[in-house]
Order: C-alpha cells, then sequence, then structure tokens
C-alpha cells in the first residue's frame, strides 16, 4: 500500500519538529550522524549532534555538506566566529552520551564534558576532538546559503582540511 502526502498527517498533527519539517520525519531517509565540536567564543566547547550532511570530493579537496544548520544554534555562531570545526563519527557503543550534548547545551557549559565524553586537540584546526570517536575530519567553512530567504536555517559548506581515524 502506497501512502500519499501532500500534507502533515492527522497523526503527527500538533507533534514537536523542533524546527524541521514534518517531511523530515515522515521519510526518514538515513544520513551519518556525528558530532558536530567547536570552541565558543568563552572558550567552552561545544558539542552538537548532527545529521542531514553529504560528503562529496573532487581533485581540488574533500567537502562535508551539512543541509540544515539552524541558525539560532551554537554550532552556526561558532562556525561563523571561529571558521572552523570538526566532525566526530562516534561507534555505537557511545550514542548515548553523544545524544546527551542536544540536552548540555548552554553557552556557558563544556558540552563534550557534560556528556560525559573526553575533549582532545584537533591537529589542523582550533576545535576539539572527542576522544572516544572512531573518525575526525577537521574543516574549515567554505560557504553558506540560506534554504530561502529569511529561513532559519542554513545549507553549509565545509572543507575537510585533516581526516584522523582509529586504525581498526
Amino acid at each position: 500500500m502506497i501512502r500519499e502526502y501532500a500534507t502533515i498527517p492527522p497523526s503527527m498533527a500538533g507533534t514537536e519538529t523542533y524546527g524541521f519539517s514534518w517531511m523530515d520525519f515522515v521519510t526518514a531517509i538515513p544520513s551519518p550522524l556525528f558530532v558536530a565540536t567547536s570552541y565558543k567564543s568563552n572558550g567552552k566547547p561545544n558539542a552538537c549532534l548532527q545529521s542531514w550532511a553529504c560528503f562529496n570530493g573532487s581533485p581540488r579537496g574533500f567537502y562535508a555538506i551539512l543541509s540544515s544548520v539552524s541558525k539560532a544554534g551554537h554550532l552556526y555562531r561558532t562556525i561563523r566566529e571561529k571558521g572552523v570545526v570538526v566532525l566526530n563519527f562516534p561507534s555505537a557503543d557511545i550514542w548515548s552520551q553523544c545524544l546527551e550534548t542536544i540536552r548540555n547545551n548552554g553557552f556557558d557549559d563544556d558540552e563534550i564534558a557534560l556528556s560525559g565524553l573526553t575533549a582532545g586537540p584537533a591537529v589542523a584546526v582550533d576545535a576539539p576532538r572527542i576522544r572516544e570517536c572512531f573518525l575526525f575530519l577537521e574543516c574549515r567553512q567554505a560557504w553558506e546559503r540560506e534554504w530561502a530567504e529569511g529561513d532559519g536555517h542554513v545549507l553549509m559548506c565545509l572543507e575537510v582540511v585533516h581526516i584522523g581515524m582509529e586504525e581498526a
């Protein structure tokens, strides 16, 4: 049976979508999950569980395209201020701690430590890595664009300038 949707399904009426489209939840298209980390202007680590991304390369470089960065969040603010970020890829065994980054998001907080994870230095950018993760993409912001004029989210392109990964 094919279900057709042109408007929000009645079963979702009143559901909190946290600024995203109801279509994100209905389609549930898989995307890699990672924790984006940076430093806030107060020097504290910022950590943001993120998805809605793709990764592509050319002979000129390798890029992470984040298709949904909220302009109201710490991630957007810190990338705009510093121009760098680390994308940390967790294994399933630390998933619950990574999920805590959503809850531990005060500007005065060390969001990595409050989530029970450990910050470590990046190699090529001024942003923290999460030591428990198995893959790190250290990035510089290349560009951003609003989805539509005045929208609360942006499409952001990050140039990967360094990769670190566990040998295993």
